[in-house]
């Protein structure tokens, strides 16, 4: 009954769009449809996604106040429809202040396909790394403020409730693979952050832009948004053998302070961007360690260079992770290094484009490279085919290397 309520309330609000529209209330209407096929390369070519996707954006402004309402719709065949709402906010302009109240996604740094300190809104990572980015960042209910200062702007956020990273279904050729000596049972009970003033975050930001840098210096008090896995064991008081294992997810508080730049030299770009984290929780082999967990803190950071050689463009990008004060029986590297590849160029007077996007993992030689080919069929229209290839056996991306697999995307925007 609460779906079919859920699904009537969607009728009625696409209802109340349309005659306000009708009634020429200057609504404007963008979005898209699309068709997403995917199919492994591996086993029988089992198909990996078959998805059917409505995104649409509202918007309106009258004088110093605005809203948009970003409703989406994923259909799979032989599953119940997921009907979401991904932004629904309303901005509020002043003077020199601006205030965005309500669902929202937003957006910090540099980096490209990398979250450093673009982490106020958490990541659905519910099909890895593979969806559009505009899709993988989730909304949050948060209340915004930019306060302008000629070049200079700072930003304040406040969410009242914690979103955690939206991880894929234990079923899903996306769970993660985790290394226990035995079959592990999972206790959800503490996976929840409660939901109260206390328990709220903040964001600062300041940014400014000159004639020879854009840069930003940023900070907040946040909870992790990935959950650290604490681990219980059971030992038989005989044998002293290792009978079983509880696995419980938790969210523990996190403080950062980072920053992020852009300059232009030559015809290169130069990006860096770079986060210090404290009180992160890593996974530990430590025997003296009761949930198998250990607290240190932690610098990750990257320096990326884009460049445009015979219509190509080009960019790259050396990340790192550094654990401070390591551990040896850590599970992470003390220095996790990854890189980044991109060349993509136009044709036919950029109605085609060809693209190669690649995630290096540098500690354990593997990778997830993503050629793809977008054609722009009409004003509007386009038809993509791409691979998503994951190369090596361990690692990040070496653990997917069974979920090779091509796709088409056909897409009709308005």
């Amino acid at each position: 009954m609460r779906k079919l309520y859920f699904k009537i309330s969607w009728v009625v609000f696409a209802l109340f769009i349309f005659i306000n529209g009708a009634n020429g209330q200057s609504l404007n209407f963008s979005g898209y449809a699309r068709n997403y096929i995917g199919m492994l390369l591996t086993g029988n070519n089992d198909y990996a996604i078959i998805q059917n996707t409505f995104n649409l954006n509202i918007e309106q402004s009258k004088d110093k106040v605005a809203f948009k309402a970003n409703p989406y719709i994923y259909q799979y065949p032989n599953q119940e429809m997921e009907i979401g709402l991904r932004e629904a906010y309303m901005d509020i302009y002043f003077n020199t202040v601006d205030l965005r109240i309500g669902k929202q996604q937003i957006i910090w740094g540099k980096a490209d396909g990398v979250f450093i300190t673009d982490i106020v809104s958490p990541k659905d990572l519910s099909e890895f790394l593979l969806r559009d980015f505009d899709e993988i960042r989730m909304g949050i209910t948060a209340l915004k403020a930019d306060y302008y200062l000629g070049d200079n702007t700072f930003e304040f956020v406040w969410t009242p409730r914690f979103t955690a990273t939206q991880m894929p279904d234990e079923s899903s050729i996306w769970f993660p693979k985790m290394d226990f000596p035995v079959s592990p049972v999972f206790d959800y009970s503490q996976n929840q952050v409660e939901a109260n003033l206390e328990n709220s975050e903040v964001f600062a930001k300041y940014s400014a832009l000159t004639s020879a840098i854009d840069f930003e210096i940023m900070g907040g008090y946040m909870w992790d948004d990935d959950p650290t896995m604490h681990i219980t064991k059971t030992i038989d008081p005989q044998t002293h053998k290792l009978t079983g294992l509880t696995v419980t997810p938790r969210h523990h508080r996190l403080g950062l302070a980072g920053g992020s730049f852009s300059s232009t030299l030559g015809g290169f770009v130069l990006r860096g961007e770079g986060a210090y984290y404290n009180g992160k929780y890593f996974n530990s082999e430590d025997p003296t360690l009761a949930d198998g967990t250990v607290k240190k803190n932690y610098f990750h950071y990257l320096i990326g260079m884009d460049y445009t050689l015979w219509g190509i463009r080009l960019s790259s990008q050396f990340i790192q992770q550094a654990i401070l004060d390591y551990d040896e029986p850590i599970k992470n590297d003390e220095y996790e290094n990854t890189m980044t590849v991109l060349a993509s160029k136009d044709f036919l007077r950029e109605t085609l484009r060809l693209e190669l996007f690649s995630y290096i993992g540098l500690n354990n030689s593997d990778a997830l490279i993503r050629p793809k080919v977008i054609y722009n069929l009409a004003d509007g229209f386009e038809l993509l085919l791409g691979a998503n290839i994951f190369v090596g056996d361990t690692g990040r991306f070496g653990q997917y290397d069974d979920n090779d697999m091509v796709y088409t995307k056909v897409k009709y925007s308005f």
